[in-house]
């Protein structure tokens, strides 16, 4: 099965949307429960990114027997260094954004916790592309 869910920058009363609906399709699928929570941490995490650094952005989900694979792919200023980035509590966050009660510098490191495999592309001025893999068994 495969899902695409668009995801608007700067829309921060959407924020959410997306990894709400993969949750509802996790739990009519009987996946695990606490497997359910690590998949939708990192997918809220990964959505919130684009909601308050890009212009707009694409969810993919796919489901098969063994694991889910999201990549979600914006356009937007891209990660001038991944490394960098993924520090806890190192943000790019506007201070609107903040003011919000996000850019907290925990989004990408949350994402890299909660599923077995992450892949990381940016390209500065163009967009991020995150790919994040969660094993079923």
């Amino acid at each position: 099965m495969e899902f695409n869910y668009e995801i608007e920058g700067g829309n921060f009363s959407h924020a959410g949307t997306a990894s709400s609906e993969v949750k509802k399709l996790l739990k009519q699928l009987n996946v695990n429960p606490a497997l359910i929570k690590r998949i939708v941490v990192a997918l809220y995490e990964a959505e919130v990114n684009v909601v308050a650094h890009a212009y707009e952005g694409v969810m993919n989900v796919v489901f098969d027997n063994n694991a889910i694979v999201v990549k979600i792919a914006d356009k937007g200023p891209g990660i001038p260094d991944i490394n960098l980035a993924m520090q806890e509590g190192f943000s790019t966050a506007s201070p609107a954004v903040r003011e919000m009660g996000f850019g907290a510098g925990m989004g990408l490191p949350n994402i890299k916790k909660n599923c077995d495999e992450l892949k990381i592309e940016s390209e500065v001025n163009k967009g991020t592309t995150v790919t994040m893999i969660t094993h079923l068994n």
